[in-house]
């Protein structure tokens, strides 16, 4: 696969959902009175909070970074692998759930990208009606997927879906912006993509995974990743979509499903160059790019095609661009 051209992500860009024929302009950037609005309310009543409080420490270390994998994309920038030394820090073991992201919203009104644009990304395999499956809308190349009005963080598969039997499961259907708004009324932050990568090796060394070097124990799956031939024919008792948060087992560091189930922003900005332009000490990419960085894959990837459930793996989207396979996590200062 290395040397084939890079294939779409299994995320459209939020820019798709007008091409496809949504109506409306393009969807406004959040804007930084949110931001502000979401920091007074998380500091209301005078109290901070202990923002790592729940976290998992991760020491001082020096890692191995990215990949020189034969499966990896060469227009993703996975390596050249390098030693790179990271401070302290503390993360999640888990993405934000819909119970937390709940928490936050109660607590700001905030509305999230996809619920002021009227509309997000569904995989076909999610959707409530078969009908729906022919008759939305769907974005060029990506044809798997469909437009769906009233598709947000709280109705994951649009109109009739809910999450309140869903409490445990990812927050999804959101951008990097509504993840740093979520950051700023917590007092956390998303994690670079050094972090998040040195988290998701879970101490292991040059892996592919967070387990180690084969996908499969005894068989069995050990991450939510597509089962059967993608994207039509899913294995007899896999259901397409988000499993609990805290599924499967927890990699060396106590962290959960950080290979597959959704998608994870990172706070850099994506660039394929990003081992040849950042420094060996606490790297991160903060120039504009138009694109962020995402980490994990999601229960989308499939060696046939999205294989970017790999450890080293990486990916990038328009920071507006929500889907039912994109959720984050957050970190804090060690």
């Amino acid at each position: 696969m290395g040397g084939d051209a890079r294939k779409p992500c299994c995320m459209p860009r939020q820019q798709s959902a007008h091409a496809a024929g949504t109506d409306g302009g393009r969807l406004p950037a959040s804007t930084n009175a949110d931001t502000s609005q979401c920091v007074q309310a998380g500091q209301a009543g005078g109290t901070m909070r202990n923002t790592s409080d729940g976290l998992i420490r991760v020491r001082r270390q020096q890692f191995l970074m990215g990949s020189c994998d034969p499966d990896s994309f060469p227009d993703d920038g996975e390596g050249p692998p390098r030693l790179v030394t990271l401070d302290s820090f503390h993360i999640a073991p888990t993405v934000v759930t819909n119970s937390q992201f709940s928490d936050f919203v109660r607590d700001t009104r905030y509305m999230t990208d996809a619920e002021r644009l009227g509309a997000s990304f569904v995989f076909q395999g999610q959707l409530l009606s078969q009908a729906d499956a022919v008759a939305l809308p769907r974005p060029r190349g990506l044809p798997w997927w469909r437009v769906v009005e009233g598709a947000s963080w709280q109705r994951p598969e649009g109109p009739g879906s809910h999450i309140h039997e869903r409490p445990g499961h990812p927050a999804v259907h959101i951008s990097w912006f509504d993840a740093q708004a979520y950051c700023a009324w917590s007092g956390q932050r998303l994690p670079t993509e050094a972090e998040w990568e040195c988290a998701a090796r879970g101490g292991l060394h040059g892996k592919r995974y967070p387990w180690g070097d084969e996908l499969l124990h005894e068989g069995q799956p050990r991450c939510n990743i597509w089962q059967g031939a993608f994207p039509n024919e899913p294995a007899a008792g896999w259901v397409a979509g988000p499993m609990p948060a805290r599924s499967f087992e927890p990699n060396g560091y106590g962290l959960y499903n950080v290979a597959g189930n959704v998608w994870e922003w990172c706070v850099d900005a994506f660039t394929p160059h990003y081992h040849r332009v950042t420094g060996i000490d606490n790297p991160a990419f903060l120039d504009d790019t138009g694109r962020r960085s995402m980490r994990g894959g999601s229960f989308l990837c499939h060696v046939s095609y999205c294989n970017r459930y790999r450890v080293g793996a990486r990916n990038g989207n328009t920071p507006d661009s929500a889907a039912s396979n994109c959720g984050f996590r957050v970190c804090a200062m060690g």
